[in-house]
């Protein structure tokens, strides 16, 4: 464990798409560093599973099953976690949509969903939140990508929602920062052991990327659990505005293949 089990102690934290994934992983590691955790998803098949675990690590835990597209349903979670915990420290917006479609064949509908619930959906929670924020000088963190750094295939409604995500995250940072909220947000890339990966990437796609990763490897939802930490914790108290990038490098390379550039002899 890389850092103090005690960490964030006392701190309470609302984690939207908590059930699975990336996100059920930052609910559990901040439950394992002290947080008392409330977790939501669109459905209640993975919230009671995850509740447990975040119990048997002698936290409380509350699961609320919402949609993040209904910012009525988003509020009551906020609320729900409120009364269940008296406040509301840091708020973890990662509820996310996503499959594979060329811009030329996506229908407005299609597009819609992933704005909806990627760039939409975090918008009400920091909303939902503001209230509660405020009162303590808390924390949002929000789930990005690096899909709109590049002009990445067949990603164009979730790289659109990612970009407004971003610019959400730098510009409530500026208007929050005056309540001593810190707003950032983490960009993973390919996650070993998630839906996304899974349903989106086959054996040889998966070993395209492993092979194109500096670091030579996907990442693993501990890598993006302890970044959330961090920036969750006092360890981060004067980053704002920023999104951590958490891909083994692999966008930065991107342009490898396309230049077929290899070291040479030294001159």
């Amino acid at each position: 464990m890389p850092f103090q089990s005690d960490l964030l102690a006392g701190r309470s934290v609302l984690v939207t798409g908590g059930g699975t994934g990336i996100c059920r992983g930052i609910a559990l590691e901040l439950a394992r560093h002290g947080c008392d955790v409330a977790v939501t998803s669109r459905s209640s098949e993975h919230l009671d599973p995850t509740a447990e675990e975040i119990r048997a690590l002698g936290r409380r835990a509350v699961s609320v099953e919402a949609d993040v597209r209904d910012a009525e349903a988003v509020a009551f979670a906020v609320e729900r976690t409120v009364g269940e915990f008296g406040g509301l420290d840091i708020l973890v917006n990662g509820a996310a949509g996503n499959f594979l479609c060329l811009a030329e064949d996506l229908s407005p509908n299609g597009f819609g969903a992933v704005v909806d619930i990627d760039l939409k959906g975090t918008f009400h929670g920091c909303k939902a939140a503001l209230p509660h924020l405020k009162q303590r000088g808390g924390v949002v963190l929000n789930i990005s990508a690096t899909l709109h750094y590049l002009g990445t295939l067949a990603q164009l409604h979730v790289a659109s929602a990612k970009a407004g995500v971003d610019a959400l995250t730098r510009v409530l940072a500026v208007e929050w920062g005056p309540y001593g909220i810190r707003v950032n947000g983490i960009a993973p890339g390919p996650i070993a052991d998630t839906e996304g990966v899974r349903r989106l990437l086959d054996d040889a796609a998966k070993q395209r990327a492993e092979k194109a990763t500096p670091l030579q490897r996907l990442g693993l939802i501990e890598d993006v659990s302890n970044a959330a930490l961090f920036l969750c914790s006092r360890a981060a108290s004067y980053i704002t505005g920023a999104t951590l990038v958490v891909d083994g490098g692999l966008w930065l390379a991107s342009n490898r293949e396309a230049f077929s550039i290899e070291p040479g002899p030294g001159q």
